[in-house]
């Protein structure tokens, strides 16, 4: 792994695990009811902090985006073996949880399927694909930019899950208690 690789535009660069990554998010809003992808959105319930924060996250991830476009694919690289599978398992993952959210009622908080396992598996699993992806590429400095962008993320599912609490109540308090944010980590 480089940490700055060469950059170039060709047949055999990131930009086509990007696009597949945002076919999947194509999918996965076009098939929703608009109140379904509000639900999916809503972040009306954000302080100043949390917006400045999330906007922080997102100025460190739109250029890992740009150099996982233009970044040629190590495919002889022991990462890319490694990047591929973590990047499938994510959009796996990141599927089977869009439909656990959408398939809930939009009264009720989602509990079930990988929310039996994470409270934020989407957000999890995004962290998957984008590491899948930095491991593809076979660049440290974009696997640096995708912790530094999801470690800002962190406080855009604190906000979530505190709007949560006050949508649902103790019912959602007492899934806090039981289920961890990570996945492993509560």
């Amino acid at each position: 792994m480089k940490f700055f690789p060469e950059l170039k535009l060709a047949l055999g660069d990131g930009w086509i695990f990007l696009i597949l990554f945002f076919i999947l998010q194509f999918i996965n809003l076009k098939f929703n009811s608009k109140q379904m992808r509000e639900k999916l959105f809503d972040r009306s319930n954000f302080n100043r902090k949390q917006w400045i924060l999330t906007f922080i996250g997102k100025i460190f991830g739109i250029p890992a985006m740009i150099l996982i476009f233009f970044t040629p694919i190590a495919f002889q690289n022991i990462e890319f073996l490694l990047g591929i599978g973590i990047y499938f398992i994510g959009m796996v993952g990141l599927r089977i949880s869009v439909l656990n959210f959408t398939s809930t009622p939009l009264d009720q908080p989602v509990t079930k399927g990988l929310y039996k396992y994470s409270r934020n598996p989407q957000e999890t699993m995004l962290i998957v694909i984008f590491i899948g992806m930095a491991l593809i590429v076979g660049s440290g400095v974009v696997l640096l930019l995708i912790i530094v962008s999801k470690t800002f993320s962190h406080y855009n599912l604190i906000a979530q899950e505190e709007a949560c609490i006050k949508q649902y109540g103790e019912s959602y308090q007492d899934y806090l208690k039981q289920v961890p944010r990570y996945f492993l980590f509560f």
